[in-house]
């Protein structure tokens, strides 16, 4: 690469104080020389602030005052930040030491790539990655419903191209599925490249909101894709109704590999646009390939 693309994180905080200085230095000790990072804290009163005032050298910006949630703090990030690349990481999550290498590397190679995402990671409370695993989506699966196995926030960079296009903020309307709801988002407009990397990941441990309230959640995305279907172009709507019908004939006659198969040769270009795009590493470079739509 001539010019490293600048990256932009946005980090919400609000009393994770366990949690907050590893999440920092998972964006800090990636040594990128073009990242802009900010933090955006409520107004913590559990020693976050002193960890902030530590910090406070390394970072871009930080503030520490109330504010109207978690949308509103990365709007308020967000909006005080200039880089290309775009992402923001909550205060108990983690990035891996190689993200951004990565993600630069990407987005250089692969001009005509928006947004992209990892594979889905999980990290324990110690801060030890139990589990990784790719997870494809695309506009056909939101709008099957298909959205559980979510498209992993701490995993997912973004043009600010893409940004812009899609109206250029975080829903306040939501208080949990924000992420959701922006790729519903961005869905409309381009979409999502699936990469065979571990860019980052989801700390699970007692108090994550979406463990607790995994039924809003659900609910907050049926909402938000119920709004994106309003605004699909009627071939999408078309080709995710033909979907439907081939997963309920598969599901029905328990025949998945017969219909997928006798699927793709009367509706190839269904399956054309239904198939995922995925990057993988082949040895020597970055590698765009199809991969297969699955009916179940």
């Amino acid at each position: 690469m001539a010019t490293l693309p600048r990256i932009s994180i946005i980090t919400p905080s609000f009393n994770q104080g366990e949690f907050l200085e590893a999440t920092l230095e998972s964006v800090l000790g990636q040594h990128y020389p073009e990242l802009e990072y900010g933090v955006i804290d409520g107004g913590s009163t559990d020693g976050s602030v002193e960890i902030l005032k530590r910090y406070a050298d390394r970072l871009d910006f930080w503030v520490s005052e109330p504010d109207r949630g978690h949308a509103d703090a990365i709007n308020k990030g967000f909006a005080r930040t200039q880089g290309e690349i775009m992402a923001w990481l909550n205060s108990d999550d983690l990035y891996t030491p190689w993200c951004f290498k990565a993600v630069a590397q990407i987005f250089d190679q692969f001009p005509q790539v928006n947004w992209i995402v990892g594979f889905n990671g999980w990290w324990n409370a110690q801060g030890i990655m139990t589990h990784a695993e790719r997870t494809p989506k695309n506009i056909h699966d939101f709008l099957l419903g298909r959205y559980y196995g979510w498209i992993q926030q701490e995993s997912v960079f973004w043009r600010r191209s893409l940004w812009e296009a899609a109206g250029g903020y975080i829903s306040q309307d939501k208080k949990l599925m924000v992420d959701g709801e922006l790729w519903s988002r961005f869905f409309l407009h381009d979409r999502l490249y699936t990469v065979d990397a571990v860019f980052g990941g989801y700390r699970a441990h007692g108090t994550n909101r979406a463990g607790k309230f995994l039924d809003d959640c659900l609910r907050e995305m049926d909402e938000s894709v119920a709004h994106m279907r309003q605004q699909c172009p009627p071939e999408v709507l078309n080709q995710t109704r033909r979907l439907r019908q081939l997963r309920t004939l598969a599901r029905k006659t328990g025949l998945k590999k017969q219909v997928a198969r006798q699927g793709r040769k009367w509706f190839p270009q269904i399956f054309d646009a239904a198939d995922y795009d995925n990057i993988h590493w082949d040895g020597e470079a970055w590698v765009h390939r199809k991969l297969p739509y699955s009916l179940t």
